[in-house]
């Protein structure tokens, strides 16, 4: 089930099993869905939008008719789900909201969480919900209390579940347990994730380890003996609850975009940098994680060099870093610009370093001179940021495309610029990254903005060529690509934006990066 942001919002849903599209629901959430979630027999599904009433609505999803609509809360919604045993009640919690509904034929009627004169409680931030027998709901506050409701009014409060706020909860109907997720300090008795008996009195709490400790749980599942458990930090962990041991699953970027990217010279991997300020080695074969570096800061680009030995990857603050290979130990680093590095690059000849940045310059540093890494060069005349650079076969020029939307051809490593059409269509190009210029015409569909396709790379046999644009989409050319509006085959698979593109060393795959949904 996958949500669509925009000015008409969309629900999809789909099989498991065969990835195929069984309904597409039309919303009136004007503005984006928030929050999905099924019946208990699944005929039923309940959506929950960010528009300024935060309406909820549910839906014959088979049909893809609406059932009944009403606004839910002014403050934004967290969660709106159905009781497990139920079609027709569900409860939503949210910016000081709790709210018990029922639908009865066409019409959504609610009852507000009544907290009476308990001691210490009051209406809190409701971030999750889960559900107990003889209808009893409890639900997750933003200071980490939990509450127990019986019918719509307060019984118990559980103060501290967690130290900080509860994200998640969930209840397995076989034995009636509740698992918790939230933030929480780490110490020799308490976790993260933790689970609770049917009325939420005693506890277990399971510490979570995957080299260092989790101090905060986004999402937790349970069944057949283990907890699911996904993280802030973008993994998912298998957790025993007889041994307590942890399994890492996935381990991907956390929030923030991916704008750096390059795949390795000659070996099925590639590197994904991030503004989450960690750069991941990734598996191309078995799409897993091989190793990570925490970079201090958020990355914006990368690039190896051609033995495959270093990495090379520029920085929003200006600073670059260079990382061997195998051990993602630094092997040197500088910082010459205070704005953002856009593109880095390593020449064919393993010799220069090519920095550009966000201050209209490259700058080229030799490598042979070690780790000391002064500057020996940079590029003049740059009318605007870089967005991509490329070396020459032969190490000598190095073409920069930038935000004016021009593509300039400098001189390495003095940086002089050449405009002698002749002598740049004599050019040998090691690689072709670029968005501009004649041989790239045909990639810019028609009325398009100037922004619009943010990332290209030509394959290595020099064949195609294949891009991202704004609208999340990956786009496969002939190349060169001269003519405009050129026939192309288009690919699905991220919201808006692709980030960056790259083939592997042997043209087999395709990786792509995302923006909004940094992946």
């Amino acid at each position: 089930m996958t949500e669509f942001p925009g000015t008409t919002p969309t629900i999809h849903i789909w099989d498991a099993m065969s990835k195929q599209t069984l309904s597409m629901l039309r919303c009136f959430h004007t503005k984006g869905v928030n929050y999905v979630n099924f019946s208990a027999t699944g005929k039923l599904l309940v959506s929950v939008g960010v528009d300024p009433e935060h309406t909820i609505t549910v839906w014959r999803w088979q049909e893809g008719a609406k059932v009944a609509s009403r606004g839910g809360h002014l403050e934004r919604i967290f969660v709106v789900e159905f009781r497990p045993d139920s079609d027709t009640q569900f409860v939503s919690v949210g910016v000081k909201h709790m709210k018990f509904w029922t639908l009865a034929g066409s019409a959504l009627l609610y009852k507000k969480g009544v907290i009476g004169s308990m001691e210490d409680a009051k209406m809190q931030t409701m971030l999750s919900v889960a559900f107990g027998a003889n209808n009893l709901t409890f639900t997750g506050a933003i200071n980490g209390d939990v509450y127990v409701w019986k019918d719509h009014f307060l019984v118990r409060l559980v103060a501290k579940a967690h130290t900080g706020p509860v994200f998640t909860m969930y209840t397995t109907l076989r034995d009636g347990l509740i698992v918790t997720g939230g933030k929480e300090r780490p110490t020799k008795e308490g976790g993260a994730v933790k689970l609770w008996d049917q009325e939420m009195k005693r506890c277990r709490a399971f510490q979570l380890e995957t080299g260092q400790l989790i101090e905060c749980v986004r999402s937790v599942c349970r069944g057949k003996g283990k907890i699911l458990v996904g993280t802030k930090d973008g993994e998912i962990l298998e957790v025993g609850e007889k041994n307590a041991a942890s399994n890492l699953l996935i381990d991907c970027h956390m929030e923030g975009e991916i704008w750096g990217l390059a795949t390795h010279p000659s070996k099925d991997i590639f590197i994904s940098a991030s503004n989450d300020g960690t750069a991941r080695i990734w598996d191309l074969l078995d799409k897993k994680l091989v190793n990570k570096v925490s970079l201090g800061h958020p990355a914006r680009c990368a690039a190896y060099s051609p033995d495959g030995e270093m990495v090379a990857i520029g920085m929003r603050n200006g600073e670059f870093v260079i990382l061997l290979v195998n051990s993602l130990k630094v092997w040197g680093k500088k910082r010459d610009r205070k704005s953002a590095i856009q593109d880095i690059r390593i020449s064919p000849d393993n010799r220069f370093l090519a920095v550009g940045s966000q201050e209209h310059t490259v700058d080229f540093y030799d490598l042979a001179q070690g780790t000391t890494l002064n500057r020996i060069g940079y590029c003049k005349d740059i009318a605007s940021f870089v967005i991509q650079m490329d070396f020459s076969a032969d190490s000598r020029y190095i073409q920069v495309s930038t935000g004016a939307y021009k593509r300039q051809v400098h001189e390495v490593p003095l940086g002089k610029q050449i405009t002698d059409p002749a002598v740049i269509e004599k050019i040998t190009w090691a690689t072709w990254t670029s968005i501009l210029g004649d041989e790239v015409i045909g990639i810019w569909p028609r009325n398009a903005d100037k922004a619009d396709v943010n990332c290209a790379c030509v394959t290595h046999a020099g064949l195609n060529i294949v891009t991202g644009d704004d609208f999340g989409l990956v786009k496969l050319f002939d190349f060169p690509c001269t003519e405009k509006f050129a026939k192309h085959k288009r690919y699905f698979g991220h919201s808006a934006h692709v980030t960056n593109i790259r083939f592997s060393h042997d043209d087999k795959f395709v990786v792509s990066t995302g923006g909004d949904d940094c992946r």
